[in-house]
Formats: structure tokens, C-alpha cells, sequence
């Protein structure tokens, strides 16, 4: 904590423009109040840190898996697609077949 002390106690005297001011050694109880403190924000921060990733990383798996459900809907979707054109395709194949039978038909009109 003493090496602590004396970089923030030198980087304020540069700020104020003190350049050659003595800096005094912390007494053990500062030092270890001092500590402390930075224990304790070390251990908030990290937390908050912890909590950011696994956030980002829950958001990341829900949109994942957002986008797979939509594009398995739109695979789907396009299978049922391809399937009803065949099966309008067959009917309108039908339709002209029977069309033509029933041309093919003795006395029939086209009337």
C-alpha cells in the first residue's frame, strides 16, 4: 500500500503543480484502511464485470437461438412451398388431361 500511496500522492502533486514536494509515508492504519477500500472495489468491480459477461452471453444465446427457430420456420416454410407448387402443378396436369379427354369424346361440342 506504501507504493500505492506514494503513486497517487505523486500524480496529485503534479496535477497542483507541486513537482518537488516530499511525500510522507502512510502511517499502518491508513495503509491498511486504504487497503481495504481497494479490496472492496476490486471485489465490486469484478462483480459488476461477471455480471456484464454473463449478460452479453445470455443475450448472445437467446438471439442464437431466435434466429435458428426463424430459420428453421422459414426451411419450413419453404418446403411447404416447393410441395404445393408440385401438387398445383399435378392438378393443373389433371385438369388439362381431363380436358382433353373429354374433347377426344365423340359428340362433344366445344361449345
Amino acid at each position: 500500500m506504501h507504493m500505492y500511496h506514494w503513486i497517487e500522492m505523486r500524480a496529485k502533486m503534479r496535477i497542483m503543480g507541486f513537482k518537488g514536494a516530499v511525500i510522507k509515508p502512510m502511517n499502518e492504519e491508513a495503509a491498511a484502511e486504504l487497503g481495504a477500500e481497494l479490496l472492496g472495489e476490486t471485489i465490486i468491480f469484478t462483480i459488476g464485470g461477471v455480471c456484464l459477461i454473463a449478460e452479453y452471453s445470455r443475450q448472445s444465446f437467446n438471439t442464437k437461438k431466435k434466429e435458428e427457430e426463424l430459420n428453421n420456420k422459414l426451411l419450413y416454410l419453404n418446403q411447404e412451398l416447393t410441395e404445393l407448387s408440385l401438387t398445383v402443378e399435378t392438378l393443373d396436369t389433371q385438369v388439362r388431361e381431363m380436358k382433353r379427354l373429354q374433347l377426344a369424346q365423340p359428340g362433344f361440342s366445344k361449345n
